[in-house]
């Protein structure tokens, strides 16, 4: 009886067992069921959108347009919201890579996408220990949010976990990093590490040290609040962090992490906008020349590119050496100037205007009013009267405003800001290598943030005696005149009728003075008014502007004799283009600013040929640029050599002791309202003109107002910083003469005395 019911006990134990078992790993199975469902679900889209492998295999992001300069630096970038230009693994340097890796993900290399390890220490220490996420998570994070879902919080890791499986088999390691460092918003517009390492530290990724690449490793954190601009304090926390897994994972000795802990944050913020940067009004230039190109190349399925999402890199005959160089120099002598114009201006009751009375004053700041952005969004967008349009400039508001010193923050009316803003003198330079047409610096003004007009394509003004040389040219090429010619200066009039004239015009030379018989190279170089109406009055004004418009100039010229003194406005653009012409021995190249477009991929979509003509003979360009030499050597120009010292105080780093051949021509205009100088040298010719906004805003004294003390100034800075660096190869040399020269070019083979100068002449050209 007893062994029955051993027995029967026994069967019952076994038969419970394998219950326990069957359950065991029914509800086992069922568990795994449970735990992978969701995540077959995901993989089968059936909780909603997932990104297939085409969206991995090429993650859909936002790409900057890269503006890139001649000497291969970053000028800028064209975007609309990301500010992202990609790099390659091989662009990161071993800091970003390692720094990373001992921070966010210790077993990134031995894990396939999730570290199960970590997420259950996330799950029992509820993330007090660190988060669960890997390195492919958050990036599967990040490419998972472009799809603008709105799954909870549960779903969202549900479907990181599997794009998260989906990137490990579909990218290598190095890809990962590489593509997560590419996707990463960094704040401050630095979309991606390229742009980040640029903004925080003025360097490439590859360039980042160590405590640098801390600093951008520790942000990934979370950007938005590890911001170095508003909480530097966190973020050097954040950094200090970093410092300490690097010697956990021993990257680095305690005694280093201890050294590095100590150290301030170290950062070089550069922003990068639109209004920051080198070249602003080229940029903007650039971008209006891009739009057109768009619309005239379309890709191979018809879709038009984007300018601000298709990542194209842009090359551009900039060279950013000189672009700098010009900049700089624009921003020491305009400062300068400008502070010694407010000096003359305290005793000016109409300041900053003269000659006029307080109703033209209010009359110019009326056109002003109703040409401003403010007027046309009352009126326009507002639907608001005229009358309540202009009364709201007289209503005060908080405004930050440009100086010299900095923008300053102020309360005034839009009205008294408009006649603020008038009293600052502008300005445009322009470089171009006349061999090639190429566009080497561009400024289009003071500061782009605050004064958008560009003077180095947009504005025309009138451009004073640097026209001369057309008609000089226009009678060296037609009668064959060597510079050595000479001419009677005395009053000369060309009398009503001739040559389209409606009076008698007789102009006076600047000084009031005639000097005689003198030769045309001492005429050109001291502006001789006389002289210039006497080959007016031979060659005629129409054959002037036929000159004019073959060495470069587009602008409708009217058929008036009183062109010779420069009464016609042209832009910067077209003077320096017209010069080229001349320096370029005769030949006309079109100027251009992008040397190729290129795709995402590097292959290139646009490469930019040149357009040539010949206009000019050799003879008569060289002739007049042998001619023009005689601005610089004892002319208006004089200044760029060393000898003459009775000069302005605000000529900025004078003396500046040029020894090499210079052709030149200065320029001034009624009432000192615009100073130019043009100066050329064998391989570079470069404009500079300087004014105000309204005519009526200039110096009281010819002293101050003309060419050669506003504008000759920016371009011996310019020019100065050219040839100290040895590497742009400016030439200093001589003029290339042709052969079989047949115009003297030497004057003091006829007479000792041929090419004395009065250094007290002044350069007018009115």
């Amino acid at each position: 009886m007893a062994k029955k019911t051993v027995k029967k006990a026994a069967k019952k134990g076994t038969t419970s067992y394998k219950k326990f078992i069957k359950w065991f790993w029914m509800l086992f199975c069922l568990a795994i069921l449970t735990i992978a469902l969701p995540f077959v679900l995901a993989a089968t889209g059936a909780l909603g959108d997932m990104p297939d492998h085409t969206v991995l295999e090429n993650p859909k992001t936002d790409l900057a347009a890269e503006i890139i300069s001649a000497d291969g630096k970053t000028l800028g970038k064209f975007y609309l919201t990301d500010n992202r230009t990609p790099v390659e693994y091989e662009d990161l340097s071993k800091h970003l890579v390692d720094n990373l890796v001992a921070t966010e993900d210790e077993r990134f290399y031995e894990h396939s996408g999730i570290d199960f390890k970590r997420t259950l220490s996330a799950i029992l220490f509820m993330g007090t220990r660190g988060g669960g996420s890997t390195i492919t998570q958050q990036l599967a994070k990040l490419l998972y949010h472009q799809n603008k879902t709105k799954d909870n919080r549960i779903v969202q890791k549900i479907k990181e976990y599997v794009i998260a499986t989906r990137l490990e088999r579909q990218y290598t390691k190095e890809e990962i990093i590489t593509m997560y460092y590419n996707i990463y918003d960094f704040g401050n517009n630095g979309d991606g590490i390229r742009s980040a390492a640029r903004i925080y530290f003025g360097k490439e990724p590859k360039n980042l040290d160590v405590e640098e690449s801390a600093m951008l490793v520790g942000m990934f954190k979370n950007s938005s609040l590890y911001n170095p601009i508003r909480n530097p304090k966190g973020v050097k926390n954040r950094t200090n962090v970093v410092f300490k897994q690097m010697a956990r994972n021993g990257l680095i000795t305690p005694e280093q992490k201890d050294s590095l802990q100590k150290l301030p944050l170290k950062l070089n913020f550069t922003p990068e906008t639109h209004n920051a940067g080198l070249a602003t009004y080229f940029r903007e230039h650039l971008r209006s020349e891009m739009h057109k190109w768009i619309k005239e190349h379309p890709k191979e399925d018809g879709e038009k590119y984007s300018l601000y999402k298709d990542g194209l890199k842009i090359y551009t005959t900039i060279d950013s050496r000189m672009q700098e160089y010009a900049e700089n120099a624009v921003t020491r002598h305009m400062k300068n100037l400008q502070n010694e114009f407010d000096k003359q201006n305290k005793k000016n009751k109409t300041a900053p205007f003269r000659g006029l009375n307080n109703k033209e004053i209010e009359r110019s700041l009326l056109t002003a009013m109703k040409r401003s952005e403010r007027y046309r969004v009352y009126t326009k967008e507002l639907k608001k009267s005229k009358k309540e349009a202009l009364a709201s400039f007289n209503k005060k508001t908080k405004m930050r405003v440009f100086s010299w010193k900095g923008d300053i923050d102020t309360i005034m009316t839009p009205k008294d800001s408009i006649r603020y803003y008038k009293k600052f003198f502008r300005t445009g330079l322009l470089s171009i290598e006349p061999q090639t047409g190429h566009v080497k610096a561009w400024v289009g003004g003071i500061n782009q943030k605050h004064f958008k007009y560009d003077h180095a394509k947009q504005g025309k003004r009138q451009v004073g005696s640097t026209f001369k040389p057309f008609l000089y040219a226009t009678a060296i090429d037609q009668l064959k005149y060597s510079p050595c010619e000479v001419m009677q200066d005395a009053y000369y009039c060309i009398p009503e009728g001739r040559h389209g004239n409606l009076q008698d015009w007789c102009p006076k030379n600047s000084n009031g003075k005639y000097s005689g018989d003198v030769t045309l190279k001492k005429a050109l170089a001291n502006s001789i008014n006389t002289i210039s109406a006497r080959l007016m009055d031979e060659v005629g004004p129409k054959n002037v502007i036929k000159m004019a418009n073959n060495l470069g100039v587009t602008s409708e010229i009217q058929e008036f004799p009183s062109i010779a003194l420069g009464t016609v406005d042209l832009s910067l653009y077209e003077m320096v283009n017209s010069y080229s012409t001349l320096a370029n021995m005769g030949q006309y190249i079109k100027p251009s600013i992008i040397l190729r477009i290129e795709d995402k991929n590097g292959a290139v979509l646009d490469q930019m040929d040149l357009e040539t003509k010949d206009v000019l003979s050799k003879e008569s360009a060289y002739v007049t640029l042998k001619l023009m030499e005689g601005v610089t050597q004892n002319g208006s120009g004089v200044r760029l050599r060393s000898g003459w010292t009775r000069l302005p105080k605000l000529t900025t780093g004078f003396p500046y002791k040029f020894t090499n051949p210079i052709a030149g021509k200065t320029g001034t205009t009624q009432n000192q309202s615009d100073g130019w100088f043009m100066g050329v040298v064998p391989n570079l010719v470069t404009g500079v003109w300087v004014g105000a906004e309204d005519r009526a805003v200039h110096f009281s004294s010819v002293t101050y107002g003309q060419g050669a003390t506003m504008a000759l100034p920016i371009w011996a800075l310019y020019m100065k910083d050219c040839y100290n660096n040895k590497d742009l190869g400016i030439s200093d040399g001589e003029f290339e003469k042709p052969e079989n020269l047949r115009i003297e070019v030497d004057c003091k083979k006829f007479s000792k005395n041929a090419d004395d100068n009065d250094p007290n002449d002044i350069d007018l050209g009115i």
